[in-house]
């Protein structure tokens, strides 16, 4: 079974990453296998404006630094022979992460802010000429549409914002060759 996976930062104010959510799973069902978060130390400290999202109490996060962190999350990327990042605005994640450029990364945004790749985008939405939304294309609107359901409300943790992107690419239901035109070049 092939695998993907989808990753999540969340910045401090000094644009730092200050966490990090990765989550693995089936590249064509594409259900959850497993997951990882990282909250970086010091980075974390410095605050930002969804601090209080970081969840320090939570079981599953581990505190450490960015170079622990990284060197983990290769470690564990590797056992499940991850070589595609998928990110909803993959190029702000990229840019945080330069010590991953030797993934290829993906943009789920590419596919989902597009009315000929997302059929829930109303017919009276506004879009530009290629198709795109001119606003309202975030992960929370776009789960809105997707799900059906106007009060989801995204969180702002890198851990459960990898799994709502990694939702998004479900309900779009395009299979990881379609991402292609999702590719983000170091151009």
């Amino acid at each position: 079974m092939d695998k993907i996976a989808v990753i999540d930062t969340e910045t401090n104010w000094n644009d730092e990453v200050m966490s990090i959510g990765v989550v693995v799973a089936d590249s064509e069902t594409k259900k959850k296998i497993d997951l990882v978060y990282y909250i970086i130390d010091p980075e974390y400290q410095v605050g930002g404006m969804y601090s209080n999202e970081l969840r320090l109490d939570d079981k599953t996060a581990r505190i450490t630094d960015r170079k622990r962190a990284l060197k983990e999350i290769r470690a564990w990327l590797n056992t499940y022979d991850i070589r595609k990042l998928f990110a909803y605005n993959a190029c702000f994640d990229k840019r945080h992460l330069p010590e991953y450029a030797e993934y290829e990364w993906y943009d789920i945004m590419r596919l989902a802010a597009y009315r000929q790749y997302n059929t829930a985008i109303l017919n009276g939405a506004d879009c530009y000429k290629t198709g795109r939304l001119k606003r309202g294309y975030g992960v929370e609107a776009i789960l809105k549409m997707l799900r059906g359901d106007k009060r989801y409300r995204e969180t702002h943790n890198a851990a459960t914002d990898a799994q709502d992107e990694l939702e998004i690419m479900e309900l779009l239901g395009y299979g990881i060759r379609e991402y292609s035109i999702a590719l983000v070049s170091d151009k």
